[in-house]
């Protein structure tokens, strides 16, 4: 019976290379262990939220994801000092996990299959494997945003001093009918494990170590390419470690991989949000009166109304190019850029990029008419309108609310070689980060 074996490439790959690996889980499968034990991606945590999660468990996830360490007079001057000693400390909470038994690394390398159920019915599934990264110029993994390198370099810390891939990327590959057949007829049993997360999403993997459904599943992945849909702080910071040497000694033998959950693009995948923007400590009359010399201005407050659920409505709705301006009471419309607004999106870009909100917003509003650079402390992110909100009556600022690209907009910006803004796209939902870990080396 033929087999992929976690070395050797499948035959005739023409896109995703994806192997079977050894993984790290956290011993007690408990179900109600994993819920203290788990946590979302780094990225999507917040300074509290790191806190009440250490807090939740000794033996949290997000103890190695965002390690805490006290400042040392003399030995943090700058931000890469301090990543690397953050960076240290992860390394030996890890080896102490393992060692201690917390943690414990599989005899065999499988994939697995992940599902995760929604409250509302919806089912993504998708598969966690080790993807070899592809050399510059391949079509198989396609970044689509901007990364901000202090982020990256952060990453490629944890990496050099743990060696292990402590949360996986998101990919959304081409749809591909041989992957959805096996994906269905792998759902056999009771799940390896299982948890649910405090959106009200299950999540449910299976260890499929069968050689022949292995080498099946490899086999028709190896014809797909893929658009990073979450992860390209991560995925950068991989290529990172590889370009510096630093993976050597580590079982990709000088093919750096990265742990990556794959999903099909469209039925059974993820789905696609807006990430908003709050420009902090600028009133909505001074963002108004900028805004009036490139676009038009329309006063859409709710009269004795929900200004949330307005707003969320408007999200929701198709249309653009517009985008919605709140500092939590008042809120207004932006629409019609004027020739010179549009004009400010660079000519000899992509058409797929310059026709998306999001580009327009950050060429024409905020570094154009507002002067602010794109930069986390000048413009923060928000993941959903509640999180603006709070950010906006935090900050003193004012949010800009922008409607969901569709993830073939997302793909046609990828495929063109062009880049989103960082932070422009939410796939949801995402996978749980600590239910599965991929260590370098045996």
């Amino acid at each position: 019976m033929p087999s992929t074996s976690a070395d050797a490439p499948p035959p005739d790959a023409t896109g995703l290379d994806v192997r079977p690996f050894r993984a790290l889980t956290y011993r007690e499968h408990d179900p109600e262990h994993l819920a203290r034990v788990s946590s979302p991606a780094y990225d999507l945590v917040t300074t509290a939220g790191r806190d009440r999660l250490a807090a939740a468990d000794p033996h949290n996830i997000v103890r190695l994801i965002l390690p805490h360490v006290d400042p040392v007079p003399g030995q943090d001057a700058g931000r890469p000092a301090r990543d690397r000693r953050s960076a240290d400390a992860a390394a030996q909470t890890l080896h102490r996990w393992v060692a201690d038994g917390v943690l414990r690394q599989d005899d065999a390398p499988a994939l697995w299959r992940y599902e995760m159920a929604g409250s509302d019915g919806t089912l993504t599934t998708g598969w966690l494997g080790a993807v070899t990264l592809p050399p510059p110029g391949s079509a198989a993994v396609l970044p689509h945003e901007d990364t901000f390198a202090p982020a990256v370099a952060g990453r490629t810390a944890l990496l050099a001093a743990t060696h292990t891939d402590l949360e996986p990327i998101v990919l959304a590959h081409d749809p591909d009918p041989a992957v959805a057949e096996l994906t269905r007829l792998t759902r056999i049993g009771a799940p390896s494990l299982e948890v649910a997360d405090p959106d009200g999403v299950v999540h449910r993997l299976w260890r499929v170590a069968d050689h022949d459904t292995v080498d099946r599943l490899t086999r028709a992945l190896a014809g797909t390419r893929s658009v990073i849909a979450d992860g390209h702080h991560r995925f950068a910071a991989a290529r990172e470690h590889v370009a510096t040497g630093r993976h050597l000694g580590d079982e990709d033998g000088g093919h750096g991989r990265i742990l990556a959950l794959l999903t099909p693009m469209g039925p059974g995948g993820l789905r696609l949000r807006a990430i908003h923007r709050v420009v902090p400590d600028l009133s909505l009359t001074d963002a108004l009166a900028a805004a009036e010399h490139g676009f038009r201005v329309r006063d859409v407050t709710p009269v004795g109304g929900d200004l949330r659920a307005t707003a969320q409505d408007w999200t929701d709705q198709a249309g653009g190019p517009a985008f919605l301006l709140t500092d939590g009471v008042r809120m207004a419309e932006l629409s019609a850029p004027s020739p010179e607004m549009t004009a400010a999106v660079p000519a000899e870009a992509p058409d797929a990029w310059r026709g998306l909100d999001v580009v327009l917003a950050h060429s024409a509003l905020l570094t154009g008419l507002w002067g602010r650079s794109d930069d986390p402390s000048s413009v923060l992110v928000a993941h959903d309108v509640d999180e603006a909100l709070r950010l906006v009556d935090d900050r003193a600022g004012v949010a800009v609310l922008l409607r969901s690209p569709s993830p073939a907009d997302v793909a046609a910006v990828a495929r063109a070689g062009a880049r989103m803004p960082r932070k422009s796209t939410l796939f949801v939902p995402k996978p749980r980060t600590g239910l599965v870990l991929r260590p370098h080396g045996d």
